[in-house]
């Protein structure tokens, strides 16, 4: 079983690697982040996907089954996600794109996933904590690709940002809030996996208060832009005012 399951996992991780070579051939005219990042949207977008059917129609349901064994579904899910996981957290590493809290992070989720998929349980709350971390994941990566092609202060760069923000805290903060209460009050998952949602929990939190930071620097930004031009206008009216006169 252990066998099958690094298989698995070093399957996923030479099938990133070999994703992420494609694009750097492909746009060979941009960057290397790039290129990663298109690998990260890929995952992302195929991530949600996934673990929103186990969820919400394979089953069982995080908040009511925590430390339920894994399901095949589930170990499938866990080893794909885990080869990309090492796969960008050895890319970050490298090329020392990323801090220690975007390190951790990545950390946390392979000791996670690696904890579930050895036990043999928690995986239900596991890929729970995955579709939670994955949701905003699109929308970040939107952000940076507006911001490389010029395009991100504008409508659509708004909308990315508000969307992110929103559903960030609408979901790892308030959903993920109730699935780490669902998982402390169980009897079933062990205490280390307990510890493991705590701590993925507050990485969460620090996050947020980094959004939250810039959102009201961004907000603050656009409201005296807003101030200045209104401003501005009722002079030009005033002014047009007096030579009428």
């Amino acid at each position: 079983m252990a066998l099958a399951l690094c298989l698995q996992a070093l399957c996923s991780l030479g099938g990133w690697l070999s994703l992420y070579i494609s694009f750097c051939r492909l746009n060979n005219h941009r960057s290397y982040e790039w290129s990663c990042r298109l690998v990260t949207f890929t995952h992302g977008v195929l991530s949600i996907g996934l673990s929103a059917y186990i969820g919400f129609i394979d089953g069982p349901w995080p908040f009511t089954h925590p430390g339920s064994p894994n399901t095949p579904l589930q170990v499938h899910v866990l080893c794909f996600t885990l080869g990309y996981f090492i796969f960008d957290l050895g890319w970050c590493i490298y090329f020392q794109s990323e801090g220690a809290l975007m390190l951790a992070h990545h950390t946390l989720s392979i000791l996670g996933i690696i904890m579930a998929l050895v036990l043999g349980e928690s995986g239900t709350e596991v890929n729970a904590v995955l579709f939670g971390s994955e949701i905003t994941n699109p929308l970040l990566q939107m952000r940076w690709f507006l911001r490389e092609t010029g395009h991100y202060h504008s409508f659509t760069g708004d909308v990315v940002d508000f969307l992110f923000a929103a559903l960030f805290t609408g979901v790892r903060i308030g959903v993920g809030a109730h699935l780490l209460f669902c998982e402390m009050v169980s009897p079933k998952p062990k205490w280390f996996v307990k510890v493991g949602g705590v701590a993925m929990y507050a990485v969460s939190w620090c996050f947020m208060v980094s959004i939250w930071r810039f959102a009201w620097r961004k907000s603050s930004k656009k409201y005296h832009t807003w101030r200045s031009r209104r401003s501005e206008e009722r002079q030009v009216k005033h002014n047009g005012l007096l030579k009428t006169h």
